[in-house]
Order: structure tokens, then C-alpha cells, then sequence
């Protein structure tokens, strides 16, 4: 899976997610067997549950939102552990569900098996427009710098003595959120002429 090439990997996972966002959700037999799939597919990665349990926190806004849905829908009602709900939006909720665990679990696989640069080579061998590449190519290069300039700024609000506690603070979140946007698009300004005055045409070098 490791030295598998990247373009092939990609080409995997988009074919899967498109697969399994098509099955219908009263499939539940298919469900079952997508996720052995990815059961051996991890298994023959050797990377570990988790690993990838721990990074399964992108997926709570669509867990939270999928909560809810039995209880707004509209329809025919159901009784579940003494609560009254919604058939369509329990249906609703389970599709939500188990489509976005799938596709999350089957993303993050590709990321533990797969180095960033080799996924922008990857990207570019499948054609996908050069800019692209580049952006998401300088996004990973330097999502440590503004992550550290974020941890400096809340280092800086703390030794004056600012905790976030409700919803009066959030003001100053936001200020220091608009700061770090400037920081970072100053930041990236200096990047970009630096590049210039060095020979960048539009394209990365590649070693």
C-alpha cells in the first residue's frame, strides 16, 4: 500500500467514494462489505486503528447534523428506546452516517500511506490544473509556520492575562483570527517575490 503509486491510490479512493455515495441506503449488505474492504485494506497497511480513530474527529459536525435529522424530518413516526422520530429522517440520519464514515476512513488511509509530495505528483499526473497543485503544494508547506504563528498570538493574549470563557471574548478571537489572516497573506506576498527573484515561470522545479 506504501509503495503503491499515488495516481492509482487517488484513482482508488475517488472510484470508492463515488461507489458507495451511489448505493442505495437500504443496501445495508453493501455497507457491510465496503467496510471489510477498508478493514483489509488497513490491515494490509499496517497502520493503526488508532491512528486513524483519533483523526475520525473531522467527521463531528456531519455526526452532530445527522443527530438531529430524526427529530426535524417530517413523516411517518417511529419509536426508538422510547423517543418518538422520524422514518425518513432515521433513514436519512444512517445514510449521512455510514457514506461519510466510509469516505473519512478511506481518505485518511490514503493519507497515512501516502507522502504529501507524493500526492501532489500524483495530482499532476492525473492532469488536475497546475495551480491547483501549487496552492494545496504551498498549503502544506507552510500550515506549520501559520500554526505556530497561531500558537505565538494565543502565547501573547495569555501573558496578558485574556482566557476565552463565553461569548463576550469571541471579539477578540475574531480580531486575532483577521490578524493572522493578514500575517499569513503578508506572509505569502514575501514568499511569492521571493520566488520571483529567483526564476519561478509558474512552475515548481521538481529534483
Amino acid at each position: 500500500m506504501h509503495r503503491a503509486p499515488a495516481h492509482l491510490k487517488i484513482l482508488a479512493l475517488l472510484g470508492f467514494v463515488l461507489v458507495v455515495v451511489a448505493t442505495p441506503r437500504e443496501w445495508y449488505w453493501a455497507f457491510a462489505a465496503y467496510f471489510a474492504v477498508l478493514a483489509v485494506v488497513v490491515a494490509i497497511s499496517r497502520v493503526p486503528p488508532t491512528y486513524l480513530l483519533k483523526r475520525m474527529v473531522v467527521e463531528i459536525p456531519f455526526v452532530v447534523f445527522a443527530l438531529l435529522l430524526p427529530f426535524v424530518a417530517h413523516g411517518p413516526q417511529t419509536e426508538v428506546l422510547g423517543v418518538s422520530v422520524s422514518q425518513s429522517g432515521l433513514l436519512a440520519a444512517w445514510g449521512l452516517l455510514v457514506k461519510g464514515t466510509l469516505g473519512v476512513l478511506a481518505s485518511l488511509t490514503l493519507a497515512a500511506t501516502t507522502e504529501p509530495q507524493e500526492l501532489l505528483a500524483g495530482l499532476e499526473r492525473l492532469r488536475l490544473p497546475n495551480l491547483l497543485v501549487q496552492i494545496m503544494g504551498f498549503m502544506i508547506r507552510y500550515l506549520d509556520v501559520v500554526t505556530s504563528e497561531m500558537h505565538r498570538m494565543k502565547v501573547a493574549r495569555e501573558s496578558r492575562g485574556f482566557t476565552a470563557r463565553n461569548p463576550r471574548h469571541w471579539p477578540v478571537l475574531a480580531k486575532s483570527a483577521g490578524a493572522l489572516f493578514i500575517r499569513s497573506y503578508e506572509r505569502g506576498e514575501r514568499v511569492h517575490l521571493a520566488m520571483l527573484s529567483r526564476g519561478y515561470t509558474g512552475r515548481m522545479p521538481r529534483q
